[in-house]
């Protein structure tokens, strides 16, 4: 069986740490690499010595390539998914893959008329914690879910200027962070309709108040499911927590409970529980390498010659609740 043969776009450290993860699956070929850094391709290229440096997605697409991983600013994520899509190319791209519905409606349409694979980066997806959860939810042991409580507080703000551009990144710890909120909620509970969301955006201590100027750094929100459980979550940037992070997704209903926890502010590090009154188990501890394997399943999926999925629209529906939780 023929490999298929990968180009890279962006290669700082997320997309060299899913390239390495993808390389490791030993069923593609990396082989071109688009860097507008020379030292981030260099480096990148140490994973692939035998991978051609090339300056732009044009050039990937012209090198032939079956699939594109894209590791780029959030901006340019849904136009470059599409043109990748357009050419004949598969497409796994960090999140979000738009910075609206809108954007993401046009990749997932790209992607079916294209029939070409797409994945995004939805990782915490692939933790053995959440992969034991969401097989206890789907069993019915917990029995009615009807509270889902997820958190995602970063001591840190991201160290890049466009994340804090509101036309660049979409939105600030919300779209950075709270994207992954949202997919594990609705993920983990086969995505049910949301009726409703309620929302408070804050910058700088100070809400948001339809400002177009900046991003927030804190959001918390609230959803409400056609089943009639209520997801509550919370994320930030910069928050005084007191640790790296504080990363956690509860899951409560009428038989039991369950949640996964990040170990001592760590952001790889997690712990799963499963709870029964004031008695708990444990579901799943560290170490577990989780961070390339959503990357590595696009990728083994493409060698298998899967092409287009429809579970794809479902990201439609996580960037819709996006949408109601910015006001749009």
């Amino acid at each position: 069986m023929n490999r298929p043969r990968l180009g890279f776009l962006g290669t700082g450290w997320i997309g060299r740490h899913r390239m390495e993860a993808i390389g490791k699956t030993g069923v593609v070929e990396v082989a071109a690499i688009a860097d507008p850094s020379p030292e981030m391709a260099a480096e990148a290229q140490k994973l692939a010595p035998e991978a051609e440096l090339v300056s732009t997605l044009d050039d990937l697409l012209a090198a032939g390539v079956d699939g594109v991983v894209i590791a780029t600013p959030s901006a340019m994520h849904a136009d470059q998914s599409i043109r990748a899509l357009e050419c004949g190319a598969a497409v796994f791209c960090q999140k979000p893959l738009g910075r609206t519905a809108s954007e993401v409606r046009s990749v997932v349409d790209a992607a079916r008329a294209a029939d070409r694979l797409l994945a995004v980066d939805l990782s915490y997806r692939f933790t053995h914690g959440m992969e034991r959860i969401r097989d206890l939810l789907a069993s019915g042991e917990l029995g009615e879910i009807y509270a889902v409580d997820l958190v995602f507080h970063n001591a840190y703000g991201p160290d890049k200027s466009w994340f804090y551009d509101p036309a660049l990144s979409g939105g600030g710890c919300v779209m950075d962070l709270g994207v992954h909120l949202v997919d594990l909620a609705l993920w983990s509970l086969d995505f049910p309709v949301v009726t409703f969301v309620s929302s408070k955006l804050l910058a700088g201590g100070r809400a948001l108040a339809g400002r177009s100027d900046t991003v927030e750094d804190y959001a918390v929100a609230t959803l409400d499911l056609e089943t009639g459980a209520v997801v509550r979550l919370a994320c930030s940037w910069k928050l005084q927590a007191g640790r790296e992070a504080e990363i956690s997704a509860a899951f409560y209903g009428t038989q039991g409970g369950a949640a996964l926890r990040n170990v001592n502010g760590s952001f790889y590090d997690f712990t799963a529980e499963r709870f029964n009154g004031t008695a708990s188990d444990t579901l799943a501890t560290p170490p577990d390498e989780w961070g390339g394997r959503a990357a590595a399943d696009w990728a083994r999926r493409l060698a298998a010659g899967e092409r287009y999925d429809s579970s794809a629209e479902r990201l439609v529906d996580v960037a819709s609740v996006l949408d109601r939780i910015y006001g749009r």
